[in-house]
């Protein structure tokens, strides 16, 4: 890996897509001929896939990018961005259309850095994840009220629809029992089509690392979203330093969200352009939660934007302060340790429990054996792993400020 000096000469030259794109607001038609020409351009390191459709039908397409497109390579972490999953912010959507088209083009170009990134990580955009709400922003140009085209076509907010798994791990707080790989499938039955696609989705794959687009403010938004008793009060997760720290990471790099007084009319966010969600206000059934509760993956949530839907003339400024971040975001999924899990025969043990002594929240293996464990630079932890209650030795693992995951392995005899 070049070194971060590299990386930031690299991320501040000048930005330029191919000759043919178009920045601006870009409708279902025009997101998929897109998508669809990416795809045309880089053959060998994408995959177009939905994940399944909106209420009116409109896929909810992804776009894979990877040197192994289509299959999960053992020991490579999966990464992840939604946006638009309220219709009418659609600053995410448009930065992810031009980061997918960012990426292809410098990966042809033969940029060592994004070839490097492509190359080890199994990396999921999804532009749009309420296309039917983006259709009725889109058909006023982001007229119509603050909140026109926000909710899918039931009239429902996707960001309190997933299931609140809060509320079950709180209760496990007082009365006992896990708050991490938590059951839901009882809660299924009331959430929206879009919903339980994404919940499919996320499930499905062995995800270290997310991020969920928005806009309306300018704020790095992270985990616990809902507070306990549903008040608006800071709440940390087991992970809050790690929560910080992947924060900031996105807002370092983008002047109005590291410094937003006055830029939204008002400065409340001073903490270098982060906030704890609950300590903001308590949201139940969001997403980022559900990522973290229910699966081993690590999501915050992004605002970009002042304006929900700003002028198309705007979209390539959005693109220029948001470049660095959402190439800097992705990396840090290559951060604290990862490794496989085998037993004494050296066969891959998947679902194996690894513990970090001093964080209250475990991650588990995927089928392949493999594990990332996102930890903050510059400590030491004390990890084991465990199978049907069998412990594997404790391993104490310095990991650097800089640099990728260390790589620790683990045998359990069984």
């Amino acid at each position: 890996m070049a070194t971060a000096t590299q990386f930031l000469l690299l991320l501040v030259a000048p930005t330029i897509l191919a000759l043919n794109f178009e920045f601006g607001h870009h409708n279902h038609p025009a997101t998929e001929a897109l998508i669809d020409k990416v795809v045309g351009m880089c053959p060998s390191i994408t995959r177009k896939y939905s994940i399944g459709s909106s209420i009116r039908g409109h896929e909810l397409w992804v776009l894979e990018m990877s040197d192994n497109p289509g299959r999960h390579e053992p020991g490579e972490p999966e990464f992840k961005y939604v946006g638009n999953m309220h219709g009418n912010e659609v600053v995410g959507k448009e930065m992810l259309l031009s980061l997918i088209q960012y990426l292809c083009d410098e990966y042809n170009n033969g940029n060592t850095e994004i070839r490097t990134l492509i190359d080890t990580t199994r990396i999921h955009i999804m532009p749009t994840m309420n296309p039917d709400g983006h259709d009725k922003a889109y058909s006023v140009n982001g007229g119509g009220g603050y909140v026109y085209g926000r909710y899918n076509a039931n009239g429902v907010d996707l960001n309190r629809n997933f299931p609140d798994l809060n509320t079950i791990m709180y209760r496990n707080e007082q009365n006992g029992g896990p708050n991490h790989h938590l059951s839901y499938s009882h809660l299924l039955p009331i959430v929206e089509k879009e919903t339980l696609a994404v919940t499919n989705w996320i499930v499905s794959l062995p995800f270290v690392l997310s991020a969920n687009l928005h806009g309306g403010t300018l704020v790095t938004n992270y985990g616990y979203d809902m507070g306990r008793y549903g008040t608006s009060v800071y709440t940390r997760a087991p992970d809050d330093e790690l929560f910080i720290q992947i924060s900031k990471e996105y807002s370092r790099y983008n002047s109005d969200i590291s410094n937003p007084a006055g830029v939204c009319g008002g400065g409340h966010f001073d903490e270098g352009g982060i906030t704890n969600g609950a300590d903001w206000y308590s949201v139940a059934g969001g997403m980022q939660d559900f990522n973290y509760l229910a699966t081993n993956c690590v999501e915050v949530t992004i605002e970009l934007s002042c304006n929900k839907y700003p002028s198309a003339s705007s979209i390539s400024g959005f693109w220029s302060k948001n470049k660095m971040s959402l190439i800097r975001y992705i990396q840090q999924v290559h951060k604290g340790i990862k490794g496989f899990v085998v037993d004494s025969n050296n066969n891959p043990i998947a679902d194996a429990v690894i513990h970090v002594e001093g964080i209250d929240h475990d991650i588990t293996t995927a089928k392949d054996g493999d594990y990332w464990r996102l930890l903050v630079g510059g400590k030491r932890y004390n990890v084991y792993a465990e199978s049907d209650g069998v412990r594997s030795s404790t391993r104490a693992v310095d990991v650097p400020t800089d640099g990728d995951a260390v790589s620790v392995d683990f045998t359990i005899n069984i």
